[in-house]
């Protein structure tokens, strides 16, 4: 099943998606792996397993050929009017950014802070994100800095997207792993599986949320710059046949210093205060302490619009990998939930993450196609009766910590044979990575 599902789903990603010697294979697993016998339940009496209500009737096919229209459409109606709405989203961001540099050198404060903060949420969420996933490749005028072969590579990293993260490693974990294995024991960025230090141990409740918490201030430094920094080391070592670096490792290794930690950390903590000197050394300190305080709450928040998006229990995880592109558009509805959605300064303010249904089903998007598209996916789901999950953010909030803290699990699906028959693994026409490839 897995070396099938290698060729059929992974087997003719674009090598552009996957920089630096980088492959689509498969690589070993990080996870441990799912029992599928009875679960050891810390605080529920069972664990979901069950599929959604009508699951076994849909016609998955019909339901992928509307899909398929709906993409095709979508593709054609690209313009120079993304183009603008990206330069749009981008200067909403700098503003912030300036706002919150001009005035964090007067004393610390939240205000300045949360500037400072929607500025770099607004270069990785909704500039880098989209950019990377080949969102505005295809799109007329666009510059050249804002497709996927150019954006933060080499030099230009300093200048589109420095951050904790490394460019190609968020590319391999999250463009490659997350988006074609949601949900899987090889999705790295399942909520269950990461805090299972947290689920499975009887820890005394303040201090698993004091744990949490810290988790959730600093996510980006503490988890997703060494997974993805790991991810891709993983796949280098799996081109070469030696065995993946433990994960302890990554904060051992110089290179994950050199390449993730030590140029984000030099410059926004150090450089950037610095050049307040001239208005006098209390000037920079201020500028430092805003600038700690919005990493904080960058963190913070996209902890709350990204971790979110897959996590609850009325979401599935998924115990088998994908046979073809109608179960590759099953998943991405029934393992992903959208906010709040519809207007420019709502999408801003939930980083455009709010369309996870979408963005899933089709990753290289623009974020403005997106906002036109979502009624059209919402009906199509209502049509063909697959569950299509969208609550505010606070909702999704108080599922996904139940989740850290053990007090639900993920849905699980019901040992049904969901598996297309093989006539219908057509090999030109059933590969999701070709929403990649193609357009």
């Amino acid at each position: 099943m897995a070396n099938r599902c290698d060729h059929v789903l992974y087997g003719r990603v674009d090598p552009r998606e996957v920089p630096c010697g980088s492959t689509a294979s498969r690589p070993p697993s990080r996870s441990p792996a799912r029992s599928s016998g009875p679960p050891l339940v810390k605080k529920m009496d069972s664990v979901q397993y069950a599929t959604l209500d009508g699951d076994r009737s849909t016609d998955w096919r019909a339901f992928q050929r509307d899909l398929d229209a709906l993409r095709k459409k979508t593709l054609a109606n690209l313009s120079e009017a993304d183009a603008r709405h990206l330069r749009k989203v981008e200067g909403w961001g700098r503003l912030c950014s300036l706002i919150g540099y001009a005035t964090a050198w007067i004393i610390p404060n939240p205000l300045s802070a949360l500037a400072m903060s929607m500025g770099n949420l607004t270069r990785w969420t909704m500039v880098a994100h989209h950019v990377s996933h080949r969102g505005y490749d295809k799109v007329p005028g666009i510059a050249p800095s804002r497709t996927s072969r150019h954006f933060a590579r080499g030099w230009r990293r300093l200048v589109d997207w420095l951050d904790w993260i490394e460019p190609a490693g968020w590319h391999h974990e999250h463009n490659v792993l997350h988006h074609y294995r949601l949900g899987e024991k090889t999705d790295p960025d399942v909520l269950e599986e990461n805090v299972d230090w947290l689920r499975d141990h009887p820890i005394p409740r303040p201090l698993a949320w004091t744990a949490l918490i810290f988790f959730m201030l600093t996510w980006k430094w503490t988890y997703y710059a060494p997974t993805g920094f790991l991810a891709l080391e993983d796949e280098r070592a799996r081109r070469r046949d030696r065995p993946p670096p433990p994960r302890a490792q990554a904060w051992l290794a110089p290179a994950f210093w050199a390449r993730c930690i030590l140029p984000y950390a030099l410059v926004k903590f150090a450089l950037l205060p610095a050049l307040f000197l001239p208005l006098g050394g209390q000037a920079a300190l201020w500028v430092l302490c805003n600038t700690v305080l919005a990493e904080l709450l960058t963190n913070l928040h996209a902890f709350v619009v990204v971790v979110t998006n897959h996590s609850g229990d009325d979401l599935f995880v998924f115990d088998r990998p994908i046979d073809d592109k109608a179960e590759f558009y099953r998943r991405q509805v029934l393992g992903s939930t959208n906010f709040r959605t519809g207007g420019d300064l709502n999408d801003f303010m939930h980083g455009w993450l709010n369309y996870q249904v979408e963005h899933h089903l089709f990753p290289s998007l623009p974020m403005r196609q997106y906002q036109l598209i979502q009624p059209e996916v919402r009906a199509i789901c209502e049509k063909h009766g697959v569950r299509y999950v969208q609550q505010s953010i606070f909702q999704r909030l108080r599922k996904t910590i139940a989740v850290a803290l053990g007090d639900a699990r993920q849905r699980r699906e019901s040992p049904v044979n969901l598996t297309p028959s093989p006539a219908s693994l057509d090999p030109a026409g059933s590969d999701p990575s070709a929403d990649l490839a193609a357009g």
